[in-house]
Parts: structure tokens; sequence; C-alpha cells
């Protein structure tokens, strides 16, 4: 039995983001453009409230988001290099394609990088993001090029109902 045979999923999950191998920006945009095609999909039914909060401390900004389970949903391409801390049970897009993330993980993120997600329980994810800026607005505008598609940005524009699913949130 091979080392990688066996080893947790959890630990095969780490092993697989921690190689992150590199992918060509032809491989990228490939990946993007599917991850853009569900998006729309997605964005044709009701939104659930992520509950996003906000974190400044010295020049780090810290986004994070309550994930209900049974959601599915994607996230904006950043434009910086970042870390991704997640607490759940989450099956999401990586360079090396879908990879399961259960407990605990810390994810470094190249920029460009689209996710796509489905929580299998509630998940607590947290983007963390070198900034010397101090307004929210500002951050995600530098943060990324798609921050009108933030649902910090479209839970303000709509006026219709958003869904709320009771659960526990983010500590």
């Amino acid at each position: 039995m091979s080392k990688e045979e066996r080893l947790t999923e959890p630990e095969r999950a780490d092993l697989a983001i921690a190689s992150h191998a590199e992918i060509t920006p032809a491989q990228r945009k490939e990946m993007n453009d599917k991850v853009g095609a569900l998006e729309k999909a997605i964005l044709k039914v009701p939104q659930v409230d992520l509950s996003t909060t906000h974190e400044l401390a010295g020049e780090v900004y810290a986004r994070t988001i309550f994930i209900p389970a049974g959601t599915v949903l994607t996230g904006a391409a950043h434009n910086k290099d970042h870390v991704n801390v997640m607490f759940g049970d989450i099956s999401v897009s990586t360079d090396e394609g879908m990879v399961r993330l259960t407990g605990y993980h810390v994810l470094p993120t190249k920029a460009g990088m689209k996710r796509v997600g489905f929580a299998h329980r509630d998940t607590c994810w947290t983007t963390v993001f070198h900034t010397k800026l101090t307004d929210i607005e500002a951050i995600e505008d530098e943060m990324t090029d798609e921050s009108e598609m933030l649902q910090t940005r479209t839970l303000k524009l709509r006026n219709e109902p958003q869904q709320q699913l009771e659960g526990e949130q983010c500590p």
C-alpha cells in the first residue's frame, strides 16, 4: 500500500492543494469560463444570504461568509494572490479539480482563480487579503473586477427578500 493510499480523505485533499500545480493562462480561462456558465444558471434562482462579515486589522482584510448546507455557489476571481480559510464540509474547485474538504483547511489561492462549491454541511469560508485601504467597498473593488457581483453589493440593490436559512453562523 502506497503512502497516498494510507492517507485519510482530508489528508489527500491537503496533499492535492499543497501540490498546487501551476496551470497555464489558457487552462485558467477555460476553468473560469465553466464556472461563469454555472454562475449564470445559479443567478436565475433565489439567492441565499451568505451573511458576509468583514474584519480589518493593520493592512489585512478578512471577509467571511457562512455557507448553509445544500448551497451551490461561485466565487469572484481575485486580482491578487490571497489565502482562504475554511471550516466545514464543502466540495470546491481547485487547480487540481474538485476536492471535498472537511474540517479545517487553509488554501493559498493564486490571482485569477474563480471557484465553484457545494456545501455538504454548514461551512464558514474566510478570504484573507492584503490591502492598504480601509473602506470596504474600495477594498472589494481592489480585490476583484467582479465587485458588482458580490452579495454585499447585490443584496443592497434588490428589494426582493432573500432566503435566510436557519443554522449556526460563523463565529
